[in-house]
C-alpha cells in the first residue's frame, strides 16, 4: 500500500504499480507524472465516483482495480487506455456501463455485484476477452454483439434476471467455464431437503481450515455416536450469505446437496440448523491428511488456466488415475443435471496415490428444466475444461512416458475441438479413461 505523500512528493518516480486506498474523492494529479511507467493501479476501496480524461494518457497501464468505490457509471475515458487488459469494479454502485467505454485490449474484466441493466453493444469489439464477471446484476439479457467474443472461456451471469440464454452462447468455440445459476432462465425449483439436521449445538469448533468467497470452512467435532458414515471429526462450512463472483451462496448450497455421493466428491453429511445467527451451512465429511492441491489458481498472466509449481512432474499412472476420477465424477454430476461450472485443477484435491477429489460448487448450476439439446451443449461446455485439465496434467508428464500417454493426447484435442457437439460427453470420457487405467 503507498501513501499520498509519497505519491505527491515524487517518492513513486518510475513506479510500475500504485495502491492507494485512503478515501479518494479523485484520482490525484501527480498520477500523471507514471504515464509512462505505470502498469498496475489499484484504487479499490475508496470515495470515486468518476476518472479524469487524462487517464487515457497512462499509455502502459494494463491493470486496474477501482472495486468498492460508489461509481454509478463506468467510466468511459477507460475505453481509450490502449494497454488496458484487466479491469475490476466489484461492490460498486454502477447501473450504466457507457458505449466504447470498454478498451478493446480487454481480457478480464470483472463486474460483479453491482445494479448494471444493460451492457454496451461496443463488448463485441473486445475480441481479446477471456474471463467475464458479471454476477449479482440486473441484466435481463446479453447483447449479440458479444457473440465476436470469440476468445471468451469463462463466463459469470449468476445471479441476474436473464429469462434466456441465448443461442450464440453455446457456440463459442472457447467456452469452458459457465455459471448461470440464479436467473428465470434456469427455472429451478428448490431441492426436497432430505439432509440429515445437526444442530449448531453439537458442533465444537476446533480451528479455521480455510475461506472463500461464499463462506468459511472449519474444522469441527459433532458430538453424537460416531459410526463409519457418521464420523466425530468434520468440516463445516457456514455460507456468508453475500452474493460472489459466482452467484449466491443458497445455489451453491443447492447444488452441494444435487450431488449426491460419488468416490470422487466431498460427501455432504447434513446441514446446520439453529445457527445463532440464522446463516445456512453444511457439514462435510473431513478430507483426510495427505491431500493436496493439485493445481494454483490461475494470474493475473494466465487469465483463466490454472499454474503448476514449478518442478511438477505426473506420471502417467497418476495422470491417468486423477483424470479418471474426475471423468467420472462430472459424468455422474451431468446425469444429476449439474453443471459444475469451475472445472480446474485448483478445485481438485489429490493424495499421493493419486486419487482425486473433486468439490467447490460454487459456479454450479442445475439445468434440468432446460431442453435436451442445450444440456447436451451445456456438458460440452464443461468438456471442453475438462480437456484444459488433461492439457494441463500431460504438460507436466514425466518426459520418459510421453511416448507412452498418445490415447490420451487424442482425448485432450477431442475434448477440445472447436465445435461443442464434435466434443465427447463425460460417459464417454469416462469409460475411455477407465479401459486405459485398467
Amino acid at each position: 500500500m503507498h501513501t499520498l505523500h509519497q505519491l505527491e512528493s515524487g517518492q513513486l518516480k518510475g513506479t510500475k504499480t500504485l495502491k492507494l486506498s485512503c478515501g479518494l474523492t479523485h484520482l490525484p494529479q501527480e498520477t500523471r507524472t507514471l504515464a509512462q511507467t505505470l502498469e498496475v493501479l489499484d484504487l479499490s476501496g475508496n470515495q470515486l465516483t468518476a476518472l479524469p480524461d487524462w487517464m487515457a494518457e497512462l499509455t502502459n497501464l494494463r491493470i486496474l482495480f477501482c472495486s468498492n468505490n460508489p461509481f454509478t457509471t463506468f467510466p468511459a475515458v477507460l475505453g481509450q487506455c490502449p494497454k488496458l487488459e484487466m479491469i475490476g469494479f466489484k461492490a460498486c454502485r454502477l447501473t450504466t456501463v457507457p458505449e466504447g467505454a470498454l478498451p478493446p485490449s480487454l481480457r478480464w474484466l470483472t463486474l460483479t455485484d453491482n445494479q448494471i441493466t444493460q451492457l454496451p453493444a461496443s463488448i463485441g469489439q473486445c475480441t481479446r476477452l477471456q474471463k467475464c464477471l458479471l454476477a449479482g446484476n440486473r441484466l435481463t439479457r446479453l447483447p449479440a454483439e458479444m457473440a465476436q467474443c470469440q476468445h471468451l472461456e469463462l463466463l459469470r451471469i449468476s445471479a441476474n434476471h436473464l429469462t434466456a440464454l441465448p443461442d450464440w452462447l453455446f457456440s463459442l468455440p472457447r467456452l469452458s467455464w459457465l455459471a448461470f445459476a440464479g436467473n428465470p432462465c434456469q427455472n429451478a425449483q428448490p431441492l426436497q431437503e432430505h439432509l440429515l439436521e445437526i444442530s449448531w449445538e453439537e458442533l465444537t469448533f476446533e480451528e479455521q481450515l480455510g475461506e472463500g468467497a461464499s463462506g468459511i470452512i472449519s474444522r469441527a467435532r459433532w458430538h453424537h455416536k460416531p459410526t463409519e458414515q457418521l464420523p466425530a471429526q468434520v468440516a463445516v462450512k457456514v455460507f456468508k450469505g453475500e452474493v460472489t463472483s459466482d452467484g449466491f451462496p443458497q445455489d451453491e448450497r443447492q447444488a452441494c446437496m444435487a450431488a449426491g455421493d460419488h468416490p470422487n466428491l466431498v460427501q455432504v453429511l447434513g446441514k446446520i440448523t439453529q445457527h445463532p445467527a440464522q446463516k445456512q451451512g453444511l457439514v462435510f465429511r473431513l478430507i483426510p491428511q495427505g491431500y493436496r492441491n493439485l493445481g494454483g489458481s490461475p494470474s493475473f498472466e494466465t487469465c483463466t488456466r490454472d499454474v503448476f509449481a514449478a518442478g511438477t512432474a505426473f506420471s502417467l499412472q497418476e495422470v491417468l488415475k486423477i483424470t479418471s476420477g474426475i471423468g467420472a465424477a462430472a459424468a455422474h454430476l451431468h446425469a444429476r443435471h449439474l453443471l459444475h461450472g469451475d472445472l480446474y485443477a485448483h478445485n481438485t484435491l489429490v493424495d499421493d496415490t493419486g486419487h482425486a477429489l473433486f468439490g467447490d460448487f460454487g459456479a454450479a448450476t442445475l439445468y434440468k428444466n432446460l431442453s435436451t439439446e442445450q444440456a447436451a451443449l451445456l456438458e460440452r461446455i464443461e468438456v471442453r475444461a475438462f480437456g484444459y485439465l488433461l492439457e494441463d496434467l500431460l504438460t507436466h508428464l514425466a518426459p520418459a512416458e510421453v511416448s507412452q500417454a498418445q490415447a490420451l493426447f487424442q482425448l485432450q484435442q477431442a475434448c477440445l475441438q472447436p465445435e461443442p457437439l464434435a466434443r465427447p460427453g463425460f460417459a464417454t470420457i469416462s469409460a475411455v479413461l477407465g479401459a486405459l487405467a485398467g
